[in-house]
């Protein structure tokens, strides 16, 4: 019989799959140290990033998608 594999519970809480497949995630560098980032760049930093790419696919195969 064959193996399921495992959902990496980690990346699972990181990462949200869209309806179309790709990745959508946080920004880093939003945590701490922002009195030295203009307001500019603290606002975009909020926005989810969204990635179509190799890493993409490895990332929902990790996530158990197909």
């Amino acid at each position: 019989m064959a193996k399921k594999n495992k959902t990496n519970r980690s990346l699972k809480k990181r990462f949200r799959i869209t309806a179309t497949g790709k990745i959508k995630h946080g920004h880093v560098n939003r945590r701490h140290l922002l009195a030295g980032r203009t307001s500019k760049r603290k606002r975009q930093l909020g926005q989810p990033a969204v990635r179509n790419d190799i890493v993409a696919k490895k990332i929902v195969l990790a996530m158990g998608g197909a």
